[in-house]
């Protein structure tokens, strides 16, 4: 009986290596010598950005999401196109991604104190979490270690980002397919609780969804016409209530069914998610905390490290 149960033992342990081993290859003292001054560098920067652009949290947060859900957390959503790939900024879901150059010029400026040294993948994780921080969201420790891609993938990019109108099965299944749970799913699409989203993704929610408070759904109408292509990018906040706090606002709107996005109200509508949303509308504590481990988690899917990839020199182009 032992000779038989050794074998999925063995390869158990074998897949469990292989699940870890992304983890393990980022640690968060990765610069101490080589660029010890990085974070500081980054966060001035970040914060300078912020103070020209109170959208920028939200535009970094929505770049780092899209950039590891492709290929991983490896800078890909930063190249653009070139004569050998279609990169991913044209894919449906990355229209109008904006803080490209806010990362570029973070980048350069890093490139002052530590030339060739920090990638771009690594810039834009340090530059996120600084960004949800100066929101008055979260802080967490940010592993580093990431490298460059040399290639991006317009394909993969339309295949692996969830869009606007997706119903919770496909959320959880696309969630899952990058080892996210549930609760890591709805912990961070509370990123919603900053950030405006164009009218050409919310139309259809609030002139046919049900789910959905009329008074909310009349007033938003105000600014996104019936018929497109008339005010299709027309922005609304994703959070109504407090459209550049980093806060649980998010979860409370949906329970008043003010989600404003088909997605976002997917996860309150009498569906498996829904105690989850109840748990962090009633504690931005639990929320707060789970969000910085899901952003580690997301970070650490399958980053390239060691030999891999390159550190770029210009966050848009291959060296």
């Amino acid at each position: 009986m032992t000779g038989t149960r050794s074998v999925p033992l063995a390869s158990l342990l074998v897949l469990l290596l292989y699940v870890f081993t992304s983890h393990a290859q980022l640690t968060a003292n990765f610069y101490s010598s080589s660029c010890p001054n990085l974070e500081t560098i980054v966060q001035s920067a970040t914060q300078t950005a912020v103070g020209n652009n109170p959208r920028t949290p939200a535009s970094l947060l929505r770049l780092f999401f899209h950039d590891c859900f492709v290929q991983g957390c490896d800078g890909s959503v930063l190249l653009n196109d070139t004569p050998t790939f279609t990169g991913e900024q044209g894919a449906r879901a990355n229209r109008k991604l904006q803080a490209l150059d806010v990362i570029e010029k973070i980048k350069s400026t890093v490139e002052v104190s530590c030339n060739g040294v920090v990638s771009c993948a690594d810039i834009l994780a340090l530059a996120t979490r600084d960004g949800v921080v100066l929101s008055g969201g979260p802080s967490w420790t940010v592993p580093l270690g990431r490298r460059d891609a040399t290639t991006a993938s317009l394909n993969e990019a339309n295949i692996n980002l969830p869009g606007p109108s997706s119903s919770l099965s496909s959320l959880i299944t696309r969630f899952a397919s990058k080892g996210l749970s549930l609760q890591e799913l709805v912990a961070l699409s509370g990123a919603h609780t900053v950030g405006f989203a164009p009218c050409r993704a919310f139309r259809n929610r609030i002139y046919n969804d049900v789910n959905i408070d009329p008074i909310f759904a009349n007033s938003t109408k105000a600014n996104c016409p019936v018929s497109p292509p008339n005010g299709d990018e027309n922005l609304s906040p994703l959070d109504v209530s407090t459209p550049t706090a980093f806060d649980n606002a998010y979860y409370t709107n949906l329970l008043s069914f003010r989600g404003l996005l088909h997605s976002d109200q997917e996860l309150f509508s009498n569906g498996s998610a829904d105690s989850i949303v109840q748990s962090y509308a009633a504690s931005s504590s639990d929320f707060f905390t789970d969000f910085a481990a899901a952003m580690v988690k997301l970070g650490s899917i399958d980053p390239l490290t060691g030999s891999n990839g390159e550190i770029r020199q210009i966050c848009s182009t291959v060296n």
